[in-house]
């Protein structure tokens, strides 16, 4: 091991930090050293996301102290942090939409040329910048509200390293990623770690720890539980250590695959020849009551378009949609929530597209079902109480108060507000798009448990996700997706990791599996 890998380029140590009543952290330790990356993991709320933000200024301590390269130090902003050379890569974009990429990547210090930003040098060295994040393929001219978010996250990345750190932090970096950006992502992490920036990575992805840990360090409760080499403790260890109990079943059982029995109950849901622009190209499929139906493929085949379509927000599909076995016109929201048809969204980004962060959590659960909360026009509070009570309850909701501001919940909480903002109006069919990006391990197995538990019930469940093991433990049937059509059809025994990835590659697959296609 290299000298400067072995003593800590950067220490921090019994910082401690409390929101009114609310400890975020508990005479917390770090070591970081140079050429390593430190995996830092933890429930949502066990207080990572704070302890980065006391390393790069966002806020300060209420005690404790931090020493960079063997100098006590103390960041009154994130500029002062930056300017040490400690730069933050956050889940959330920061980004501003109508500037170009390159505008982006250098919006806090463009390189100038007689007092005027110098486009020709912020262009050559934004497409530097891109290289070396392993996106050379983002125009630098582009518009960033014209990217993907997954493209939209690499420039954040390119955005980073144009600081030039000399740590750098990822933080929930790589979730919005596409399977082939995250695989460029590992590569250039361990090509830095290779070139002596030290790495602090926060990742709810078990494998992506696998793939680039050098050195672990669990929290919980906003307390320092334990560090370790990484490959020193089983995954099961380590999320012991993250939940602190004994950790089991990550997925519930789920009914043994029975077709003979589909016919029982005839759809609930149903789509002929789904189009829309060149992005969904006649899609058809049913979904019985009870049912948990996974949307699978490459990211990008036309499986947020679908969800999208099936809810009314897309303009201009062509094709049918059938509820009960009745033709329905979904024009919109409004239409598909509607009581006839009883269906709910849960989105894709929680941040804008599922809460209102600057209200509070009582609102937040209160949006969808208002009509009923009310008679005319008035909001029955009594009423109102007892639906986000239940709410609370049912998802076990961590908050200090219902009138706090949502966006101050640890991230899995809040993607359980905009699971129980839909609950609330009972939905009878139910999609879900990647609704586990960037939460733990344990709040993923709480909403595992409730969609098996709401298919018991009764529910019809669309599953979208990007995690392979999600859709093998979750889901009853499997479509998958490539360019905008149904490719292939798994079902029980058959949705295996093997045949997932051939049938997103377009490859016959090991197994062959039942294939109902067209809904009757």
């Amino acid at each position: 091991m290299r000298q400067d890998a072995e003593r800590p380029f950067f220490q921090m140590s019994g910082v401690s930090k409390s929101y009114g009543g609310a400890v975020a952290l508990d005479h917390a330790e770090l070591a970081v050293r140079r050429g390593r990356i430190h995996a830092v993991l933890g429930e949502n709320g066990a207080g990572k996301s704070t302890l980065l933000k006391v390393m790069s200024g966002v806020v300060q301590p209420d005690e404790g102290t931090m020493h960079l390269d063997g100098r006590e130090v103390a960041f009154a902003s994130p500029a002062a942090a930056n300017a040490a050379g400690i730069v933050c890569v956050y889940q959330e974009l920061s980004l501003i939409p109508d500037l170009s990429v390159a505008d982006n990547i250098f919006a806090s210090n463009p390189p100038r040329r007689f007092g005027m930003i110098d486009r020709r040098t912020q262009r050559r060295q934004a497409e530097a910048a891109l290289a070396r994040a392993g996106a050379a393929d983002i125009d630098p001219l582009a518009k960033v509200r014209d990217l993907p978010l997954s493209r939209q996250q690499m420039v954040e990345l390119a955005k980073g390293l144009a600081h030039e750190p000399r740590i750098l932090i990822l933080d929930e970096a790589t979730s919005a990623l596409t399977a082939a950006d995250v695989a460029r992502v590992i590569e250039v992490l361990k090509r830095l770690r290779d070139e002596g920036l030290a790495l602090l990575f926060i990742s709810h992805r078990m494998h992506e720890v696998r793939a680039l840990a050098d050195e672990c360090t669990v929290y919980r409760n906003g307390r320092h539980v334990m560090s370790f080499e990484a490959g020193t403790r089983s995954d099961n260890e380590v999320v012991e250590m993250m939940i602190g109990r004994k950790y089991q079943h990550v997925f519930p059982d789920k009914p043994a695959y029975q077709p003979e029995h589909l016919g029982a109950a005839g759809p609930v849901l149903a789509c002929r020849d789904l189009a829309w622009n060149d992005t969904l190209r006649g899609v058809s499929f049913s979904l019985r009551p009870g049912e948990i139906l996974g949307l699978g493929g490459l990211d990008g085949q036309g499986q947020r378009e679908l969800l999208l379509a099936l809810f009314g927000v897309l303009r201009g599909c062509a094709g049918e949609i059938e509820v009960d076995g009745k033709t329905v016109s979904i024009g919109s929201p409004v239409a598909a929530r509607a009581n006839r048809i009883g269906m709910a969204l849960i989105p894709e980004d929680r941040k804008t597209e599922g809460l209102m962060l600057p209200m509070s959590v009582r609102e937040n659960l209160s949006f969808a079902a208002l009509d009923r909360m009310s008679f005319a026009g008035v909001i029955d509070r009594d009423r109102q109480q007892s639906f986000v009570d239940r709410m609370m309850s049912l998802l076990a909701i961590k908050s200090f108060s219902v009138d706090a501001a949502v966006g101050s919940l640890s991230g899995g909480n809040q993607q359980k507000v905009v699971i129980a903002k839909w609950l609330v109006r009972e939905p009878r069919i139910l999609l879900l798009c990647d609704p586990t990006r960037g939460i733990d391990v344990g709040t993923k197995q709480e909403i595992y448990q409730l969609l098996r538990r709401l298919a018991d019930e009764g529910a019809a469940i669309v599953f979208y996700s990007t995690d392979y093991d999600e859709l093998i433990g979750c889901c009853d049937r499997v479509l998958v997706l490539y360019e905008g059509r149904i490719k292939k059809e798994l079902a029980g025994p058959a949705i295996t990791e093997q045949n997932l990835i051939a049938s997103a590659l377009d490859l016959p697959v090991g197994q062959s599996s039942p294939s109902t296609g067209v809904a009757p």
